[in-house]
């Protein structure tokens, strides 16, 4: 188990699952199909009905089509379970609005401005927001190494920042400026040795 256990006693109420599987296609594009599911573990009563315990509260597909700059050339967006049927997903052809959008570029603000809050769906826009990541993790090897563009992953986190001990010993290209401290042993014993001579 990755977490301690919990000093308390405690009770389930709510699970959300997130899956997300990346394919390449034989036309050359990428997609990436994301799916997120809430289930309550007792029986909800909606506006609309009763819910029965483990049954989706929201079921919810996401799929993006890519090219290979991870520009969005195709959204597709179904609404397979909502709690309030013929609202929640009349709001699936906004996500349209995600065509043209770099995956890697800026995506998170925009997507926040064109179908954030009222604009779209909660769990939609959430499951939209992780994908950026799951498709350097999918993608990121696909690219030409070849090339001179920066790999897509470098100042996407801690420790792939341009400045940080990782880029310079693996992407020296890349690198701003190696930290102090990332010489080997060896050289510092070198110096050392020189200096006391």
């Amino acid at each position: 188990m990755s977490l301690t256990p919990s000093i308390s006693r405690r009770a389930l109420k709510h699970t959300r699952a997130i899956q997300i599987d990346a394919f390449v296609r034989d036309d050359d594009l990428w997609e990436i199909d994301a799916h997120v599911t809430d289930t309550k573990s007792f029986d909800l009563p909606l506006p609309a009905g009763n819910l029965p315990a483990g049954q989706p509260l929201h079921s919810l597909w996401l799929r993006l089509t890519l090219d290979r700059q991870f520009v969005i050339v195709e959204v597709e967006a179904n609404s397979e379970a909502v709690p309030y049927h013929g609202h929640c997903n009349t709001i699936e052809p906004d996500y349209k609005k995600l065509i043209g959008l770099s995956l890697v570029k800026g995506f998170r603000h925009t997507l926040r401005e064109n179908i954030g809050g009222a604009l779209g769906c909660t769990h939609l826009t959430e499951l939209a927001q992780i994908l950026p990541t799951a498709a350097l993790q999918a993608f990121g090897g696909e690219i030409n190494r070849a090339t001179d563009q920066k790999p897509p992953q470098l100042d996407r986190c801690h420790a792939l920042r341009s400045e940080g001990a990782v880029v310079a010993k693996y992407y020296p290209k890349w690198a701003i400026s190696p930290p102090a401290g990332t010489g080997t042993g060896s050289d510092l014993e070198t110096s050392h040795l020189e200096a006391s001579h």
